[in-house]
């Protein structure tokens, strides 16, 4: 898919204040530890992630959606009005029905004529927001679309902690299952997209390619389907070969990427990868041909934030002014199931990041 219209305006953010660390969990999971005599300092070492954050108990998913999207229209000269398109993008949602959208778009006030609704697909589901929202800006359907993901962490990862607590038949290599499920972290992020008759940074989304490898869809996958703030879900996840699969298809989808857009790998000037943890930044990045100098990543410090993930890791970059005019970036997204998205970007101008609050002034730098 190639586009001549489409542009990212602005992105908003919003993030939690509680921060948990992995040495916390691990102190939490304390009876685990004792009972398979594992080493303290396990999950920091095995992930790269240090900390997380969770919202407050009982968050409505939407309220915080509302905020992303208030800050990527503030910082953009568009008004509620314009927006003729608005998708949820997240995994969490505030119930099964009615869609997360309506309210989202209630308390926006976004007119009557916007098209609104959810789309689930694991940590993809923002970047195939973004996708639909570019088709229908490309075709003339509409002018501006908003696509926010918001994701909440602490029902997972609280639940897992009780879950290997109370299973006496845990191993070594059973747990290995449930890794996953502890580098869940919260997040918000909403993207901004307008027709480039609109824009006032012409940040040209210019080329996209899609890859659905499903023959894994059954590499990762949830006990139950719950949706609100007191959801509770257990995840199963074959790690490694999510991985290693996850890589290939992510590869593959590079290389038409490369061959659709006409970009060599040195007209890249940085990557936005999906934020797993460190070993899938590094292999990913070998895969593709890419340097390790030229990615930006956020893991270390938030964690897995699903479909949030990779586009606050891109706002994250540009409130650091790590993106220059005219440099070409590269947003390689991948979830389970597997599916995988990749993206690319022509800047014209940095100027495209709404502040929600001014944490990633004083975040690490994680080049």
């Amino acid at each position: 898919m190639q586009f001549e219209n489409v542009c990212i305006e602005s992105l908003g953010h919003t993030l939690p204040e509680s921060i948990v660390t992995s040495d916390e969990i691990e102190n939490r999971l304390s009876p685990l530890y004792e009972r398979l005599k594992l080493p303290t300092g396990r999950l920091q070492l095995m992930t790269g992630i240090a900390e997380r954050r969770f919202w407050p108990s009982g968050t409505l998913i939407s309220d915080i959606s509302v905020s992303s999207c208030q800050s990527a229209l503030q910082a953009a000269d568009i008004s509620p009005e314009q927006i003729g398109l608005l998708i949820h993008g997240s995994v969490c949602r505030d119930h099964l029905e009615p869609a997360t959208a309506c309210r989202v778009h209630h308390l926006l006030g976004l007119p009557a004529d916007c098209m609104i609704y959810d789309v689930s697909n694991a940590c993809l589901g923002v970047m195939n927001g973004m996708l639909q929202a570019a088709n229908m800006i490309e075709l003339g359907h509409i002018q501006a679309a908003l696509v926010v993901g918001s994701e909440s962490g602490r029902g997972l990862v609280e639940g897992t902690i009780q879950a290997l607590n109370q299973d006496m038949n845990l191993t070594r290599k059973t747990i290995k299952q449930s890794i996953a499920s502890l580098t869940i972290g919260s997040a918000s992020c909403a993207v901004l997209l307008t027709h480039a008759s609109l824009s006032q940074n012409k940040n040209r989304l210019t080329v996209a390619t899609a890859t659905a490898n499903t023959r894994y869809h059954d590499l990762c996958q949830s006990l139950s389907d719950q949706a609100g703030g007191s959801m509770q879900p257990l995840m199963d996840t074959d790690s490694e070969t999510l991985m290693l699969q996850g890589i290939e298809t992510g590869r593959t989808t590079f290389a038409r990427f490369l061959e659709i857009s006409g970009w060599e790998r040195d007209d890249i000037s940085h990557t936005f990868c999906h934020q797993v943890g460190g070993t899938h930044r590094k292999l990913m990045l070998e895969s593709v041909g890419m340097p390790e100098a030229n990615d930006f990543s956020t893991f270390p410090f938030l964690g897995n934030t699903g479909s949030a993930a990779l586009p606050i890791t891109l706002a994250h970059a540009i409130e650091a002014e790590r993106i220059e005019a005219g440099q070409k970036t590269a947003l390689l997204g991948i979830g389970s199931g597997i599916n995988c998205i990749n993206m690319g970007v022509t800047w014209e101008t940095s100027r495209s990041a709404g502040r929600q609050r001014d944490y990633f002034e004083t975040a690490p730098d994680n080049t």
